[in-house]
């Protein structure tokens, strides 16, 4: 017989009285002939195997998945597609850490790529659920099996991402914690004495992330026209600092400053002037707007605790940094200010998302809109 083309297979009986169906194809991987076989009870069931391995061909998929197991792909993939990926270092270690958490131990990551079927990944939903785990983190699993086995597909290891026919997890909206401005006065009050006092009053009155306001260069602020630029974030990456690139391009923004943020970083300049020469030949010159008494950057981690301090003293229970941020938000748009604009300063990518996160109004808000359109409609 000469050579087969691509594809073209034969089916036998074999002594045992089952049906093996041949094939012979170029790997579209290695550009290499090789040869596999397909077995099954009945020759139409073996022709059934042949004819897929052949739809498989046209597609250019692997013929067959590979038996790597789920874990020992998602070890490799940490380290290749991952972390070739230009997702953001903080998003890569999460995926990471979410990955060898939820993925990789037993039963999951002990089955084989080419077993896995769409019933495990909602098995795996229903699971993540009764351990009482957040929305977010069960969609955010599913987001990382889905990646992990995507780019399982784009390496010819399997033919079929099973988490693409799940559907994506829902989340229930849940709405920002904040704090009336009066309760975010007395914090601030209290973190007078503080001394990352300023970057919890910038982000109070600008509604930066803590992480945009600890990659706060001075070349990005003028003072003198009153506006600072987001270009960078600070975060805590394998346990080390790492400033990158904000998350989206909406997040890179100019934001204007009222008078008392002017002043109040016209004074940090000032204070940060007298601590460089205090520290001399010890200070590190990082251009940050807030440092550490060497020049260093500060841990996000020591304003999360600085926040925690001040809510505590003066009785305000789960109060952290971002509560700062979502208080702001709240207070503009209770204030009249149109949803597009929070959503501009923000930095959020769509006025959807600043709707999901703080659709709710006070009751005062709510009544005085109510009270001032009947005034309008004289009633």
């Amino acid at each position: 017989m000469g050579k087969r083309s691509n594809g073209e297979g034969s089916v036998r009986q074999r002594s045992n009285g089952t049906w093996e169906a041949r094939l012979s194809y170029i790997d579209p991987l290695t550009g290499r002939r090789r040869s596999a076989s397909f077995y099954g009870p009945t020759a139409e069931a073996a022709r059934a195997e042949l004819a897929d391995a052949r739809g498989r061909i046209r597609m250019q998929a692997p013929v067959i998945d590979s038996t790597m197991s789920l874990a020992d792909w998602i070890e490799r993939w940490s380290v290749t597609a991952l972390e070739a990926s230009d997702r953001k270092p903080a998003t890569r270690q999460r995926y990471r850490d979410i990955a060898r958490k939820h993925l990789a131990p037993p039963p999951l990551g002990d089955l084989p790529l080419a077993k896995l079927r769409k019933s495990h990944v909602d098995g795996l939903i229903v699971a993540l659920r009764r351990e009482g785990l957040a929305d977010e983190t069960v969609r955010l699993t599913y987001t990382v099996l889905r990646a992990v086995l995507a780019d399982a597909v784009l390496d010819g290891l399997i033919a079929d991402n099973a988490a693409a026919r799940t559907g994506r997890p829902r989340v229930a909206r849940r709405e920002a914690r904040y704090l009336p401005s009066g309760d975010v006065a007395k914090i601030l009050d209290a973190a007078a004495s503080e001394r990352y006092a300023p970057v919890l009053i910038l982000i109070a009155a600008t509604g930066l992330r803590r992480g945009e306001a600890l990659a706060l260069r001075w070349d990005a602020v003028d003072l003198a026209s009153g506006t600072l630029k987001v270009i960078a974030t600070a975060n805590i990456v394998d346990g080390r600092l790492e400033i990158s690139e904000p998350k989206s391009g909406r997040s890179r923004r100019t934001v204007p400053l009222s008078p008392a943020t002017v002043a109040l970083l016209k004074a940090q300049r000032v204070a940060q002037a007298q601590e460089r020469l205090r520290a001399g030949e010890l200070w590190t010159d990082t251009g940050l707007v807030f440092t550490g008494e060497f020049g260093a950057p500060v841990n996000p981690r020591a304003v999360l605790r600085a926040v925690q301090r001040c809510a505590d003293r003066v009785g305000i229970a789960d109060a952290t940094v971002h509560t700062l941020r979502h208080s702001a938000a709240v207070a503009w748009l209770e204030a009249g200010v149109h949803i597009k604009a929070v959503a501009d300063l923000l930095g959020h990518s769509s006025i959807a998302i600043t709707g999901d996160i703080y659709g709710h109004a006070s009751e005062a808000a709510t009544r005085s809109a109510v009270d001032g359109l009947s005034d309008a409609l004289g009633l």
